[in-house]
């Protein structure tokens, strides 16, 4: 009966809206089927030519009528969308390939290009990257092979601080001959972590190629001439004088925040405040969208008015300047949907014609994913279509239901307008993002008015100020920033709750459509309720329309209570070597749901004093770039067991980041303790939240949960309390046994052979061969393999049937050793490496292991 008052309101709903009475809509809503049909199901069939035939089928169907003709055609559009993704698609390919048949023959290969820069160049310490438009690529002496105006990814490292200025003197458009190494890009190497080769493909770029030395670069400055390249040449140098001009307009830490916010340029926004705005929800703020857009015309339109211009004349100049805003502020794709409708509205509001904002929705959607079928895969464009979508169709339906229930109309407009967007968006942040504030509604009721009504304009006009006298401009910056404190202290005092901050996994497809079939299904309840209190005449439903909102209130209920932790249906234990590059992280989850992480990984700095100009703004960091996301991407709600086998950077680096973000009940280490700076921030962050340091002994024993017990092997109890200070950590390694499930695994660290036969010795080891231990299931390799540990004796005490090496893929320290890997072989054990195969996955199943890696062995 439930079901039955669910379609029967859906039902009324769809005769109530007349979809089919909007066919610009019920368009755009089957391009976009189409394109996931293409993304997820294999149709070789799928052509131009196919695209082509369906459509004119389905002009003929529309025109003909026969019965069914509206699913037919439906369904004819939606082949001819997914024919046109195929197409596109396959069309997205390297030249370079054609004559060597696989990119593996070319990686690593040194090559001279020729061609012209097509992007700003990027200027981040010691390094340098843009994009080139390749004319051609040569090999050794070899013939140039011509590749078109294909784009190729640059990263061209700066050897002294003088090439900084002048590779930051290149321009978009520069004629450039450049001499490197060609690369392939390098794939996810761990289940769910970004993808570098697939992001680059997307936008077109299929090669890089590095680069040591502006010496390595010839570089012809550009002639003008009337083209788009000119054009955006021009945009990056006001974007770039912009900037620095706010550089002086706004003190400090602001001047960062405005640039986001005004021009796009988010380079210089502090991360700590830009991680405080993601975690509140309110990263929307910093992205150029619908509301930046419409404030700007808002200012815009006001000072024309008060110039006294005709309204035919100010709307025509305000069409004139949207293309402007929008490649001055970065072209994104929230900011090309925000600006196109702007346009349209503008031009129909200039011709007096009336327009419904939904049908200007699909145009745009449907005209920039014509344009760019990639768009569909954008988090900025879903996450803006969707959101502006739920504004118009939802916020009249939630307003209109809670209307004389709740006063003054302004607050009930922006808690419609705030619930509505919250509701819509919080799919798709969990999906990318895995996190959700629940003050994430709080934080923007009360942030987005005073930013948007106060801060935004005011910026604009501090900016504006700036450009005609730079004394007053600053003035009004001061100002601005007084303001941008106050919603700094009020983001501080809500991040402070860490409470209320949630995790959660990436859901499943099935998961989302379910989602937003029940937030449809409430929509068509709130509708119905609305027609019955106009007409109380109308037809009844089975169910009182309170108890219908109960019902759908009980299944999305039910629905977040299966997403935040979907695990606890499973119970096998699986253990997560993570490929952290060179460097140790282990992720377990008990058969009972605890999680443990064994190490972190880390970025080793090799910088030396006076080279301070080496440093980036926001340098590659292993903990907040790719562990703490795979945490939470794959639903680490806490760590019941943090363990650090020793303070090295390539195991302790990364944990930084996990204790800042992640709550952790318990954080074991080796008792001693390694003097520098980022461990003392390590154990200082850790007793400021209160999270118990405790020193693993040999001998004792853990019981996890019913099915997994741990036992430390190594360090040896200490001879006094006090901690020991040690520069040396590798044989102060945490080595241990865990038990799971019938399993049996050893982690070790990077213990050397003197542990190995130290750990032996208190094992009782040099008894008869009949005391040796029973057979272990997986070995942790010592050291990343290195030929320093793993010894004959240690493997024979402990026969182990697999071994899994963690160790870093481009390592300069000849990791794994040929002896190690020899020793292994001979012993008949299985060998499983983090650097030939990404992350190593191992599931345990009733006392049966099962294992799976990211990326296929060589």
């Amino acid at each position: 009966m439930c079901l039955r008052c669910c379609l029967d309101g859906w039902q009324r709903f769809r005769k109530e809206e007349q979809l089919i009475k909007r066919p610009v809509v019920l368009w755009g809503c089957l391009w976009i089927t189409g394109y996931m049909l293409a993304l997820y199901a294999e149709l070789p069939w799928l052509s131009l030519t196919a695209t082509l035939l369906l459509l004119v089928a389905a002009a003929l169907v529309a025109a003909l009528r026969p019965p069914g003709a509206r699913l037919v055609c439906a369904l004819l559009v939606v082949g001819a969308a997914a024919g046109y993704y195929h197409w596109r698609d396959a069309h997205n390919g390297t030249a370079l390939l054609a004559p060597a048949g696989q990119a593996q023959a070319l990686d690593g290969s040194a090559v001279t290009v020729r061609g012209r820069i097509a992007s700003p160049v990027v200027v981040d310490g010691d390094r340098a990257g843009f994009v080139v438009e390749a004319d051609d690529v040569r090999f050794h002496d070899a013939d140039a092979f011509p590749l078109g105006g294909e784009s190729v990814q640059v990263s061209l490292r700066l050897l002294r601080q003088e090439q900084r200025d002048e590779a930051a003197g290149w321009r978009r458009g520069d004629a450039l001959t450049l001499q490197g190494e060609l690369r392939s890009p390098s794939p996810a190497r761990n289940f769910g972590s970004f993808d570098y080769r697939r992001y680059l493909r997307l936008h077109r770029i299929h090669w890089l190629i590095t680069a040591k030395g502006t010496e390595q670069a010839e570089v012809v400055p550009a002639r003008f001439a009337f083209s788009v390249t000119s054009l955006l040449r021009a945009s990056d140098g006001l974007r770039d004088a912009l900037g620095q001009r706010m550089d002086r307009l706004f003190p400090g830490e602001h001047a960062g925040l405005m640039k986001g916010m005004l021009i796009g340029m988010q380079d210089d926004l502090d991360p700590q405040r830009f991680q405080q705005f993601s975690e509140l929800g309110l990263t929307h703020i910093l992205a150029i969208s619908g509301l930046n857009v419409a404030v700007f015309l808002g200012v815009a339109i006001w000072v024309m008015r008060r110039l006294r211009l005709t309204r035919e004349t100010y709307l025509a100049i305000a069409m004139a300047l949207m293309p402007v805003y929008i490649v001055l502020t970065g072209a994104s794709p929230s900011i090309v949907r925000a600006g196109l409708m702007a346009m349209l509205g503008l031009f129909a509001a200039r011709r007096k014609w009336s327009y419904e904002a939904l049908h200007l929705v699909a145009i745009v959607g449907w005209a920039m994913l014509l344009w760019d079928p990639y768009y569909v895969l954008d988090v900025s464009f879903q996450l803006s279509f969707l959101v502006t979508l739920g504004l118009i169709v939802g916020v009249p339906a939630v307003d209109s239901a809670v209307a004389g229930r709740l006063r003054p109309e302004w607050l009930r407009k922006t808690l419609a307008i705030t619930f509505v967007s919250q509701a819509v968006s919080f799919p798709l942040s969990i999906y990318y993002f895995n996190q959700f504030s629940l003050l994430s509604w709080l934080a923007n009721a009360a942030l987005v008015p005073v930013i948007s009504l106060i801060v935004f304009p005011a910026g604009l006009i501090t900016l504006a100020a700036g450009l005609l006298y730079m004394p007053l401009g600053q003035l009004l910056g001061r100002l601005v920033g007084w303001l941008n404190q106050a919603v700094f202290w009020l983001t501080d005092r809500m991040q402070a709750w860490s409470v209320l901050q949630t995790i959660w996994p990436s859901p499943s497809l099935a998961w989302l459509a379910a989602y937003f079939g029940l937030l449809a299904v409430l929509y068509a309840v709130l509708r119905s309720q609305k027609r019955f209190a106009a007409d109380p005449l109308a037809e009844k439903s089975l169910l009182p329309h309170h108890w219908q909102l109960i019902l759908v209130g009980c299944g999305l209920l039910l629905l977040l209570w299966i997403g935040y932790n979907p695990q606890r249906f499973q119970h096998e234990g699986l253990v997560q070597f993570l490929d952290v590059g060179q460097g140790d992280s282990i992720l377990i989850r008990t058969p009972d749901g605890k999680h443990l992480l064994i190490d972190g990984g880390g970025t080793l700095d090799f910088s030396k004093p006076g080279e301070e100009w080496k440093k980036r703004k926001r340098p590659y960091e292993v903990g907040g770039k790719l562990l703490v996301p795979l945490l939470k991407k794959r639903g680490v709600h806490h760590l019941d067991m943090l363990i650090m086998t020793h303070e090295d950077a390539d195991h302790s680096g990364g944990l930084q980041a996990v204790v800042e973000q992640l709550p952790v009940k318990q954080f074991w280490f080796n008792g001693t303790y390694k003097p520098n700076r980022d461990i003392e921030k390590l154990f200082q962050t850790a007793l400021d939240k209160h999270i118990p340091l405790l020193a693993a002994e040999a001998g004792s024993r853990i019981q996890i949960d019913r099915r997994t017990a741990l036992t430390w092997l190594h360090p040896f109890p200490a001879k006094s309390a006090q901690i020991e200070v040690q520069a040396e950590q590798n044989n102060a390694s945490v080595v241990f046994l865990l038990e799971m499930e019938g399993t049996r695994w050893l982690f070790t660290g990077d213990m050397e052979k003197e542990t190995e036969n130290a750990v032996l010795q208190r094992l009782g080891a040099s008894q008869p061969p009949a005391a040796a231990a029973p057979p272990i299931d997986v070995l942790k390799v010592a050291h990343h393999g290195s030929r320093t540990s793993t010894t004959e004796a240690w493997l024979d005490y402990w026969r182990p049937r697999t071994a899994v090496i963690s160790v870093g893929a481009t390592n300069s320290y000849g990791h794994p050793s040929p002896d190690v890997l020899t020793r292994l072989g001979q012993n008949g054990i299985n060998v499983l490496r983090t650097d030939e195969m990404g992350e190593v996955q191992l599931r345990v199943v009733q006392r049966h292991i099962f294992a799976r890696t990211k990326l296929q062995p060589p």
